[in-house]
């Protein structure tokens, strides 16, 4: 089981296939994504891999981050996410992730939290139907109705699909395919939609309902270390 990814939610687009059809696709970034630090069964009791994304200012990280962050050797980060591996695929710390972690046709589930709506009413939050716009409803057309029954038992039961906050939940989007993966730019491009808003963090993993392809990088793919400016 390999680590998945972090990436930052850039927006929607679309893309154009060989066959000349459009496909609504989902921009992820995969920005400087790393290994801070690596759980082992002898150590923690399972097998992690902790992955950071982003820059973070040192101002704005506790004074225990920072030493976490030192001991890896790593910039501080803006997010830091857990994935639980295989103990054949734990990676070393500091190493850097690159977009072409997920290929061309794979098909991937992305984790993220999705945008939040306020409170809202029953037809927005759960698509009812409102009462009558005729004769017999006075000033409630957009409400839910009844929500209860008689005196027998004579309460509303819990869950009861009813106005309330809506959005800003954690959701899993599972099946989305991989339509192409930028390693230069760091850019990945998902089709379909994936839950949050612009600038959020969403996270990436092979699909669990789906066979893996063969021919995916194992344990991840890895970006090679850029030369210094100047450099020979």
């Amino acid at each position: 089981m390999r680590t998945g990814l972090v990436a930052e939610k850039l927006g929607m687009t679309r893309q154009f296939t060989e066959a000349g059809d459009h496909v609504p696709v989902t921009v992820l970034k995969v920005d400087n994504c790393q290994v801070v630090a690596v759980r082992t069964t002898e150590k923690d009791g399972y097998t992690a891999v902790q992955l950071g994304i982003g820059k973070a200012k040192v101002k704005n990280v506790s004074q225990g981050m920072r030493g976490h962050y030192a001991k890896a050797k790593v910039e501080p980060k803006r997010k830091l996410v857990e994935f639980r591996v295989s103990a054949d695929a734990l990676l070393d710390v500091g190493a850097e992730l690159s977009a072409t972690h997920f290929i061309p046709g794979q098909f991937v589930d992305v984790v993220g939290t999705t945008k939040g709506r306020g409170f809202t009413g029953a037809m927005r939050r759960w698509n009812f139907g409102g009462l009558r716009a005729t004769h017999g409803v006075s000033v409630s057309h957009r409400s839910h109705g009844s929500t209860g029954q008689r005196q027998d038992p004579g309460k509303t039961f819990k869950n009861k699909k009813m106005a309330g906050h809506y959005g800003d939940e954690r959701v899993t989007t599972q099946n989305l395919k991989i339509l192409a993966a930028d390693a230069e730019r760091g850019l990945i491009y998902v089709i379909g939609n994936v839950p949050g808003f612009e600038g959020s963090f969403v996270l990436i993993k092979d699909a669990a309902k789906r066979a893996a392809p063969k021919d995916l990088p194992f344990p991840a793919a890895l970006r090679e270390a850029q030369p210094a400016a100047g450099a020979n």
